[in-house]
């Protein structure tokens, strides 16, 4: 069933009102839904609703609220990726797929071996990432749409990864420290996960996070593109701590 989100102030003890526009073409053009069908609804903040199509307006299409319960499908553990920005169309499938996996953000973060130039462009990338976060919440039921944030630089980065209970720093000149250990020493629920860009990470960059305490896992004996290494990371941290 086609989940849609709507802002808490819209939600109200009997009916849900929607009135984005896409959200009500797309209900009546596309899905050619009626009066007596039902949705699902999220509040995006700790609330998802099951409603009954009760009234349609050109502007706004009124629910009634059939089921309420709080998020069934989103993680304990939260999960901030922080990814070196990839050239061409890889940072898509890393937003997809990554929130569909259960990520609660997206940070993209230029890097000493990135070779995507900022160019004052990102704004647009951003607010393009941040549809493909949308849809890919829909197709997999989710309570919450994770952000996209706006591009940061390494050392904006580093001041930042205070605020985690674990930092996941795969790199692929470790070979005696997996993953697995890591995991199995420490836990927390809020974490951060660092993945370098196609070129990986620098010597520099490097030294920086172990310099914070910051200490490198392998993924495994291959090594994995920039595209591969956060879904595989992000998934075995799901595992670990979820399943």
């Amino acid at each position: 069933m086609r989940r849609f989100f709507t802002d808490p102030s819209n939600i109200g003890d009997k009916y849900i009102s929607l009135n984005n526009r896409e959200d009500i073409k797309h209900i009546v053009k596309v899905l050619r839904l009626k009066l007596g069908d039902e949705l699902d609804v999220s509040d995006g903040i700790h609330w998802e609703y099951r409603a009954k199509i009760d009234v349609i307006y050109d502007e706004e299409i009124l629910l009634m609220i059939v089921d309420k319960q709080h998020f069934a499908r989103e993680p304990k553990v939260n999960i901030t990726l922080y990814q070196g920005v990839p050239k061409a169309g890889k940072m898509d499938l890393i937003i997809q797929k990554s929130v569909e996996l259960g990520v609660n953000g997206i940070k993209p973060v230029m890097m000493d071996r990135t070779v995507v130039n900022d160019n004052g462009k990102f704004n647009k990338k951003i607010d393009r990432w941040q549809k493909i976060s949308a849809e890919a919440v829909k197709q997999c039921k989710r309570g919450i749409i994770p952000k996209v944030f706006d591009l940061i630089r390494f050392d904006g980065m580093l001041k930042e990864l205070n605020d985690y209970d674990l930092v996941v720093f795969p790199y692929e000149n470790i070979e005696d420290y997996s993953i697995k250990d890591l995991l199995s020493e420490k836990e927390g629920n809020r974490i951060a996960v660092i993945i370098g860009p196609e070129g990986g990470f620098s010597e520099k960059e490097a030294k920086k996070l172990k310099d914070m305490g910051v200490k490198g896992v392998t993924l495994g004996k291959t090594v994995l593109r920039t595209e591969t290494a956060g879904l595989v990371a992000i998934s075995m941290i799901f595992y670990e701590y979820e399943l």
